[in-house]
């Protein structure tokens, strides 16, 4: 028995020497029979001897750089996305031809609405030459000629006639521009939402622009101020701005102009009007320095020559001033926020000026703003400083009392308290039954609203009227209920806004409205029209009228002007009103931060340590 076994061709295994190599023995297979190879041999030893049959294709790839890919899986991938783009584009061109309908924007709230015609108000208001963008069909170019030949005021063009007479009477246009400014640095986002943020910025600077020409505003001191363009009294039985009836376009009478030298009011609501203007156009800062210079200068005229604007003065007879000590506070609390300066805040604070201002009493007006009464504005200005700042000691006592006192007269608007009494209709009687109402509903509402306003940007919930608390929607409520009267929820249904509504007032008592645009009269002879019983053949959109009497009962006629005048400061107060509840821009709330853009950072101060202990 052989030890070796035999491999499965047959032969031995044990290995025989041979000489060939293997290139030989690989040439001696080629001369076999293959055909008969086949028959012998498996298929296994087939595949390993005679190798594959048939030729099979190379895989081909493709080389990306940073992989590499199957060309087919490459090719495949590639035409997916131009088909995906090509179906895209073709999609894309489908809609853009198809003709489809746009969704309307949503329709303005009443606020926004109204907003847009109170503006116009202003515009039909200008002195002067007017801009190409002025937009009243029936003003035109008048009184030129304001100002007083050979002195330095020669010039007095420009400005805001007051209401229906062509007198420019600079403490109510002065406080008209300041409630407008607060309002832009307030709601600046919802002057934009609106479209009118160029616009009131533009009614503001005509403002200022003329405040600039009445007195020397180049100057670091002043000893005069014009206070007055125009005349009124009509004792004398003379041409001017009362007797006459006539559009201001065709005025030929001379103007006189009225200057002061003690008229701290005076002075420190013009600080106010330039300094609050200034943060408005802080993007434009040559202007903004411009007006922050004459506020200064103005604020220093006003504590440096004491006195009343309107004492002894014509003034007295339309707009008396019962006092400065409230405008001391409310222009330097301006100058505060336009400078950072906080000389000015030490004033403002200061518990002396506080109490000849009448801050922690009360009073049948108490918490009543108006172009007299600034104290209410002030202690809102100086609240909100507490509230977003709180500068500490040596600050917080005396704006923590404000705060109290803001508080308080918030309080006194509500429905459940009898500090005022409200109309059958509704409309709170600030002036306690007195003619011409709205000028103050308007401002209330204002403040409500904005201190509203602080509080959600605070996130304080709501405040205490004595034990009672109330939320905050409470303000905006009673905000929205007087300004709702005022726009047509009323016993009459008539809207006291010109212009707005189905239903308003045709008679307002207004010489450029009530005369044709292309007839001229004479001083005398324009009293047909204001007596006349045919409507305004102007419309002047926008203007808040004085308003109704206690009982809600409204005359519309030219002749009275306590039931159909407009004013300036009254449109203001509106203005600021309904911007503060308008739902544009989605409702924003208040600017937190323009108000203190020039403040620099605040560290509270410590107290001064303790006296020492004595035995």
């Amino acid at each position: 028995m052989s030890i070796y076994g035999r491999d499965p061709w047959g032969g031995p295994l044990e290995i025989a020497a041979d000489s060939a190599t293997d290139d030989e023995r690989s040439r001696n297979f080629q001369d076999y029979d293959r055909a008969a190879l086949s028959r012998t041999l498996d298929e296994t030893q087939q595949s390993w001897l005679l190798g594959r049959t048939g030729e099979v294709k190379k895989k081909r790839y493709v080389d990306l750089g940073f992989i590499i890919v199957s060309r087919k899986i490459f090719i495949w991938t590639v035409g997916s996305l131009l088909a995906a783009g090509f179906l895209a584009g073709f999609i894309t061109m489908i809609v853009k031809l198809v003709p489809r309908h746009h969704r309307p924007p949503p329709p303005e709230d009443n606020y926004t609405a109204a907003l847009h015609d109170a503006l116009m108000f202003f515009n039909a208001q200008r002195s002067g030459r007017l801009p190409k963008h002025n937009n009243v069909s029936w003003r035109g170019n008048s009184c030129m000629n304001d100002g007083e030949p050979n002195t330095p005021f020669q010039d007095l063009s420009g400005g805001y006639y007051d209401a229906g007479d062509a007198i420019k009477f600079h403490f109510p246009q002065a406080f008209s521009l300041t409630i407008l400014s607060w309002s832009v640095i307030e709601y600046s986002g919802k002057y934009e939402a609106a479209g009118e943020l160029n616009h009131i910025r533009d009614i503001i600077k005509w403002g200022t622009d003329y405040f600039l020409k009445t007195f020397n505003s180049t100057s670091d001191s002043i000893n005069t101020l014009v206070a007055q363009v125009g005349s009124g009294d009509t004792s004398g039985g003379n041409p001017n701005d009362h007797y006459c009836w006539m559009r201001p376009e065709d005025i030929d009478y001379v103007r006189p102009v009225t200057k002061c030298s003690g008229c701290s009011d005076l002075a420190s609501e013009m600080a106010a009007a330039l300094a609050s203007a200034s943060i408005v156009f802080k993007d434009d800062r040559p202007y903004s320095q411009k007006l922050v210079h004459g506020a200064r200068t103005l604020f220093k005229f006003a504590r440096d020559q004491r006195g009343r604007y309107s004492a002894g003065s014509e003034a007295a007879i339309f707009y008396n001033s019962t006092g400065y000590w409230d405008e001391f506070i409310w222009g330097a609390t301006w100058l505060y926020y336009a400078t950072g300066n906080s000389s000015y805040l030490q004033l403002a604070t200061a518990p002396g000026l506080a109490k000849h201002a009448g801050a922690f009493w009360g009073g049948p007006y108490y918490g009543v703003m108006s172009w007299d009464n600034k104290l209410p504005g002030a202690q809102l200005l100086l609240s909100r400083l507490r509230l977003f700042l709180s500068p500490g000691y040596p600050y917080e006592e005396i704006l923590r009392m404000f705060h109290n006192q803001t508080s308080i007269y918030m309080c006194s608007f509500l429905p459940y308290y009898t500090s005022f009494n409200r109309t059958n209709g509704g409309l709170i009687e600030l002036n306690h039954g007195a003619p011409q109402p709205l000028q103050y509903v308007v401002n209330a509402a204002f403040l409500s609203a904005l201190f509203s306003d602080y509080m959600r940007a605070a996130d304080i919930p709501g405040w205490y009227c004595g034990p009672q608390f109330y939320p905050v929607d409470v303000l905006r409520e009673f905000s929205s209920t007087q300004i709702n009267y005022i726009l047509g929820r009323n016993p009459r249904k008539t809207s006291y806004v010109v212009g707005f509504g189905s239903r308003y007032p045709t008679h307002v008592h207004h010489r450029g409205a009530s005369i044709p645009k292309n007839r001229k009269a004479s001083c005398a002879g324009g009293w047909k029209w204001r007596d006349g019983p045919k409507p305004n053949p102007n419309v002047i959109r926008g203007a808040m009228v004085a308003g109704p009497d206690r009982h809600d009962g409204f005359r519309d006629v030219r002749t009275n002007y306590n039931y159909t005048e407009p004013t300036l400061a009254g449109n203001a107060g509106l203005v600021a009103a309904l911007i503060s509840l308008s739902s544009s821009g989605d409702g924003v709330g208040v600017d937190k931060n323009t108000m203190f853009s020039a403040v620099p950072p605040i560290f509270p101060n410590s107290p001064p340590p303790p006296a020492p202990w004595k035995p």
